[in-house]
């Protein structure tokens, strides 16, 4: 049988449009969430779905090439940063997971809150980045 090329002309400018616009939204949930809840799961899952929207809009070679992560050790370096930042506290004798932070001056940004839980919700968002797409993808290529 004769394999049929599509031209998906619409389709492809269509995803980079929306990935582009699902990938802004999801660093805004990760740095919105370190005051809320979310930031790191929910900003992953954001990204993650964008990663599988490229995925399905071109083909998995390509995308490959243009993205070339091992999401096993993504998940494997996220979760030992949010193990790491959550032992910072022992240091200085307090609880697992304490949540330290400090205000600022940036010269750009002005006054600005550092918290430790920033690299938690980043350790947070590879993993789920990481779990997310080697699932889906680990499917998708057994269908092949």
């Amino acid at each position: 049988m004769k394999k049929i090329n599509s031209n998906d002309v619409l389709l492809h400018s269509v995803t980079r449009v929306v990935t582009f616009i699902i990938l802004a939204f999801s660093v805004y949930l990760f740095f919105a969430g370190h005051n809320n809840p979310g930031g790191g799961f929910i900003g992953g899952l954001m990204t993650a779905s964008a990663l599988l929207l490229m995925y399905l809009g071109f083909d998995m070679k390509s995308i490959k090439k243009a993205i070339p992560f091992d999401f096993t050790k993504m998940i494997a370096f996220g979760l030992l940063l949010a193990i790491f930042t959550g032992f910072g506290g022992f240091l200085v004798g307090d609880p697992f997971l304490t949540q330290y932070f400090e205000y600022y001056q940036i010269p750009i940004l002005g006054e600005t809150e550092l918290t430790t839980a920033l690299p938690f919700d980043l350790g947070i968002y590879l993993v789920v980045v990481g779990i997310a797409l080697t699932i889906i993808l680990t499917i998708a290529e057994d269908d092949m």
